[in-house]
């Protein structure tokens, strides 16, 4: 049946999630076990990381110990394993911040349960080797986040929830017509063996529509440009700890779609690279001009997510061993330097006379709150690519994968490397000035509340959290050459598809001949 303990990543956070709604009536006990879950699942996830980083190989489980194409298999491999072991290391972190948040939605009995089931829905879509799998996996992401935002203490919080559920309905209905048309055309749902038939017979005319189906899917699930119209009200109004986690890895599950789509189901389909390349040149330069013109420090960072989206979708696009390498390292950099700088703004949405982060309201509440200041220039030097943090790692690997296509001489389109690499260094540019805007403003300007009985709050969400995502992007810039070894070796397996295949189908067959079925 292969290895019980990778299902433990998703399973753990599912059963946790069903005790704590027994526990619904006691808020610190449900809280405590939450976290202790949410821990336990990480620990798992890390174990497994480090024995496929060992092993160099994949690790597979068949649930219910049915064998292909019955059964749903569950694949631990360098590139899922990744994924999910970095989504749950933020997690972690944002549960810690719900923990010590002062919104009164963090409090509801069904908060912890729902940020578990946000949790395991995310890492089983990053591990299911089962493309109907991963659609089960979505609505459970799509379920949970939708009414955790409707719980939000700000009074947009419904009509947000509203749109992100009807945007979310649009995406699966995308999906399950495309996993049809790829069942019709190749009767399998394994990813592993429908990656086989593919390869084999290109021709099936249902396949290209599959494949739109698909891509329209992701690009929704990421918010890439032209489908990002949901995510600035969705991020802005639901509540911090889920904010953080939404605009951070939530939206990486579309990234992941993308990442299999085109190195393991469809690596010969040109014009998804292409695709990739043109949204993201476009996300780039819309979310860049998005987060300039906004009024509220989260809707400020969430038109900055389309931005970084946009560099990841380049890195995917160009399709080579460097960049791949440098869209994984800047899917994982992006995730913690995000998370920390939501959570910041929550912070200071917290501390304000009004609990919003509009900058009208939070301007000079940062005088009071001179630690945030600190951690938001930190995140900020992150965001914007400089040394000595781990965003100005990713920008780095990103450019110089580019540079090294672009002069190689096996490329005939050239522009989709030399533009791409110009937006890098504007970009950068345009990120300090909105950052760096908004440091002035908060932590610089005078606070002048519009009557004197409005003062900012002595006291307001934890910034233990924040702090130890900071201090991590720090690290990672200093220390950032294991992380950036390992995504080279992602990269690799990414590269070479048949491994994949290879790995999986070798398990389902030894599976068959244990339990004597006939293949």
């Amino acid at each position: 049946m292969g290895d019980v303990v990778i299902i433990l990543p998703f399973l753990l956070p599912i059963a946790g999630a069903a005790v704590g709604m027994l526990l619904r009536r006691w808020h610190r006990l449900r809280a405590g076990w939450s976290l202790v879950v949410l821990a336990l699942a990480c620990a798992v996830t890390a174990t497994v990381f480090w024995q496929v980083a060992q092993s160099g190989q994949a690790r597979t489980f068949q649930m219910g110990g049915w064998p292909s194409p019955f059964g749903i298999t569950i694949v631990a491999d360098a590139l899922s394993v990744t994924m999910a072991l970095m989504s749950q290391v933020v997690f972690v972190f944002g549960f810690v911040y719900a923990l010590g948040a002062k919104d009164k939605a963090v409090h509801y009995e069904t908060f912890h349960p729902l940020f578990l089931m946000l949790a395991a829905g995310l890492t089983g879509g990053m591990l299911t080797g089962d493309i109907f799998n991963l659609f089960v996996m979505i609505e459970l992401v799509v379920i949970s986040g939708t009414v955790l935002t409707a719980i939000s203490d700000d009074r947009f919080g419904t009509e947000a929830a509203y749109k992100y559920f009807l945007i979310s309905l649009i995406a699966s209905f995308t999906l399950l017509f495309g996993i049809g048309s790829l069942y019709v055309s190749y009767g399998t749902l394994n990813m592993a063996d429908l990656a086989q038939r593919i390869s084999a017979n290109p021709e099936q005319p249902l396949l290209p529509i599959a494949l739109i189906l698909l891509s329209i899917t992701f690009m929704i699930k990421s918010a890439a440009v032209p489908f990002h119209f949901w995510q600035p009200d969705f991020h802005t109004a639901s509540p911090t700890p889920v904010s953080a986690m939404l605009s951070s890895v939530v939206v990486k599950l579309g990234v992941y779609g993308f990442m299999r789509l085109t190195t393991l189901l469809a690596p010969s389909a040109t014009w998804i690279k292409d695709l990739l390349i043109v949204t993201g040149i476009v996300g780039v330069i819309f979310g860049g001009l998005g987060a300039l013109g906004t009024h509220n420090v989260k809707r400020m960072f969430a038109y900055s997510t389309l931005a970084q989206v946009g560099f990841i979708y380049i890195g995917v696009g160009w399709g080579t061993s460097l960049s791949l390498a440098a869209a994984v390292l800047f899917t994982i950099n992006h995730a913690i330097i995000k998370s920390a700088m939501l959570m910041l703004s929550g912070y200071l949405a917290s501390r304000a006379p009004v609990k919003t982060a509009s900058f009208s309201v939070v301007r000079g509440v940062g005088r009071y709150a001179p630690l945030s200041g600190v951690l938001f220039f930190l995140g900020g030097m992150a965001l914007a690519g400089l040394p000595p943090s781990n965003g100005f790692i990713s920008k780095w690997a990103l450019f110089w994968s580019g540079v090294v296509a672009a002069t190689s001489g096996a490329i005939q389109d050239r522009w989709t490397y030399w533009l791409p690499l110009g937006l890098v260094g504007i970009s950068s540019v345009i990120t300090l000035v909105y950052v760096f805007r908004a440091l002035m403003r908060i932590w610089w300007e005078p606070f002048e509340p519009p009557s004197p009985e409005e003062k900012v709050k002595p006291r307001g969400d934890s910034l233990l959290a924040p702090a130890g995502l900071v201090t991590l992007c720090v690290l990672l810039g200093l220390l950032g050459q294991p992380l950036t070894d390992w995504t080279q070796r992602v990269s690799e397996w990414m590269t070479q598809p048949g491994k994949y295949v290879q790995a999986v189908l070798q398990a389902e067959e030894t599976h068959r001949r244990n339990f004597s079925v006939q293949p």
